[in-house]
């Protein structure tokens, strides 16, 4: 693989990569800005000049609720990399946080590093490994939060939303932490539905985020999940998210039970395979 151009920066082009083909596209509209994607499906959006300019309207969600949360650096836990365009964020607006992600494609995370000045980000460390495999072994109580955003060849991976390793997040997250899931779903959102009520199961408060259109069933979208031992900051995050650019609506409390019905939850030994992603570059994404 290519080393990045330390005078010209980032070389853009296609990487072979563990699960397809990695395209690295400049924006041509914002400076150092990239659009990272696999088989045509984004992934990432990088600023390299403000790490705090988030492109794709539900990692801004994402950050909404972390915004929302108390001030201070956090200890956190990512699931799923790519561009690590959430941790360059959290490294610029919590200073000190600490930092780990978990992913299994390592010619990506070879290429960001190279490519996308990776190594740049305080703090961070990342191991090349399975999601799950990665949170088993993580001591209790260890995070403030954990960042679930899980996708291979385009579909959520396997086991990221079942009981078993929802209850193992809840180990690892300390008290008054927080665990956050994007979901990619389509109309009737049955999917989300039965994530919800897995979640549930071991969180007693949660709040979900997506956009209206996608909330009636009219489109395939992205949908944020929070959920935490302690009760969210609902109100703010409502508030955050009704005033961006896009808005998208905040479900919690009793609504949020009644999003989730009679949904059963997710199971090891009963899965429900996630909607795909589709392949527009702009459309439903990682991180």
């Amino acid at each position: 693989m290519s080393r990045r151009d330390k005078c010209t920066g980032p070389i853009p082009g296609e990487y072979p990569v563990r699960f397809g083909t990695a395209e690295l596209i400049a924006d041509a509209d914002r400076r150092d800005s990239w659009l990272l994607s696999v088989d045509g499906v984004a992934q990432s959006y990088v600023d390299l000049a403000d790490p705090t300019h988030l492109e794709f309207d539900y990692v801004r969600r994402i950050a909404d609720v972390i915004d929302s949360l108390p001030a201070g650096p956090l200890e956190a836990l990512h699931l799923g990399g790519a561009g690590c365009t959430l941790p360059r964020y959290l490294a610029a607006t919590r200073p000190g946080s600490r930092q780990l992600v978990f992913d299994a494609d390592a010619e990506l995370i070879e290429l960001v590093r190279e490519q996308l000045d990776l190594r740049s980000v305080p703090n961070l460390r990342v191991r090349i490994t399975d999601a799950r495999a990665g949170v088993a072994t993580r001591r209790d109580d260890s995070a403030d939060i954990v960042v679930a955003d899980v996708f291979e060849r385009g579909t959520l991976a396997n086991g990221i939303a079942t009981r078993e390793f929802t209850t193992d997040v809840a180990r690892v997250l300390r008290p008054a932490g927080t665990y956050l899931m994007n979901i990619a779903d389509g109309p009737g959102l049955l999917f989300s539905r039965r994530v919800v009520a897995t979640v549930f199961e071991s969180f007693p408060h949660a709040l979900l985020l997506a956009e209206p259109g996608v909330l009636r069933g009219r489109r395939f979208g992205n949908v944020v999940l929070a959920a935490s031992v302690n009760e969210l900051p609902a109100e703010a995050v409502t508030a955050r998210a009704a005033s961006a650019a896009f808005p998208a609506r905040c479900i919690a409390g009793e609504d949020l039970e009644i999003f989730a019905g009679r949904a059963k939850p997710l199971t090891d030994e009963a899965p429900m395979k996630a909607p795909p992603l589709p392949g527009d570059p702009l459309g439903p994404s990682k991180n």
